[in-house]
């Protein structure tokens, strides 16, 4: 199993069609699209647990990683990558951060991806004030996992932090740190320490904005369909209430959306995916996105 970093090269059209009057009994042999499921959201709100829930259950699916700082090698705590065995199969499921990445992959005019690709758009969303808390605890974890150690391998004095992936949010941040560590023989600065995991708590936060508008721009402006997942619930939770909110609110919708989504290629249709129109004016910081429905009408919205 492996993890992939780009889309295969798209073939060329079978057929070429003539100028003019379009023959249907040509369109009929024309080859179906090939189906991709494109999963999104904020980082830290589950997209690569999606990825591998559904790599789990469709057994033909292959997790390709679209995340800009997770393509080099190195820096796994940092960058919170997804291990070899969790990535597998012929459906391609992509998944990462790097929203630009996907617009620039699908929305390229002179790619050949629209023509080609039939797309799946998942969108993991969490109201941002719980998803702040749950960022902030993340990187605690990611501290306990090793992230200094990790990240003092990566140090030298001259470091260019606007380049490659000394870029990630966990490298520059701890560059004062180190430099007091190095000019004095290695004795710990606890308030430096300290100053340096809270820039990186709200130095990720403030990209989960930006993840946010951009996800919003590709739907506003680019006329993305994608399904909204709503996950503030389960990370309300802890252990065994969280795993069963995630399999209620994002898993089990998810399969449901994606098994539907390939059944509609094959001309069948499993069971009607719940639907509801977008609001008008865009989600201010903090605030519910749609209105508030029952539970089961929150849990997936198409919009």
């Amino acid at each position: 199993m492996r993890i992939s970093m780009l889309m295969r090269r798209p073939e060329p059209p079978l057929l070429n069609l003539p100028t003019g009057r379009i023959n249907t009994q040509v369109l009929e042999l024309w080859p179906p699209k090939d189906k991709v499921v494109v999963v999104m959201g904020a980082t830290g709100t589950g997209k690569s647990r999606l990825s591998i829930d559904l790599a789990t259950r469709f057994p033909s699916a292959e997790i390709v990683n679209s995340d800009k700082m997770q393509v080099y090698k190195g820096l796994d705590i940092v960058t919170n990558k997804i291990t070899e065995e969790e990535s597998r199969g012929q459906l391609p499921i992509i998944v990462g951060g790097s929203n630009s990445y996907m617009e620039a992959l699908i929305e390229d005019e002179t790619s050949e991806f629209r023509p080609r690709y039939e797309c799946c758009f998942l969108w993991v969303d969490v109201s941002m004030p719980v998803l702040h808390s749950a960022l902030s605890r993340r990187v605690d974890q990611m501290v306990e996992a090793g992230m200094v150690e990790e990240a003092r391998e990566m140090f030298t004095p001259d470091a260019d932090y606007s380049r490659g992936i000394r870029r990630a949010i966990g490298i520059p941040e701890f560059d004062p740190y180190f430099r007091a560590q190095r000019c004095y023989n290695g004795i710990r600065n606890d308030s430096l320490l300290q100053a340096a995991i809270q820039a990186i708590k709200n130095n990720t936060s403030q990209l989960a904005k930006r993840q946010l508008d951009k996800i919003h721009r590709l739907r506003n402006v680019r006329g993305w369909k994608v399904h909204r997942l709503d996950a503030t619930d389960v990370f309300r939770k802890r252990g065994r209430e969280a795993d069963e909110a995630w399999e209620e609110m994002v898993a089990g919708p998810s399969s449901m959306i994606v098994s539907d989504f390939l059944m509609i290629s094959a001309g069948l249709r499993s069971t009607p995916v719940p639907w509801l129109p977008p609001l008008e004016e865009p989600r201010q910081w903090g605030q519910p996105w749609q209105l508030q429905l029952t539970r089961k009408q929150q849990v997936v919205t198409s919009i």
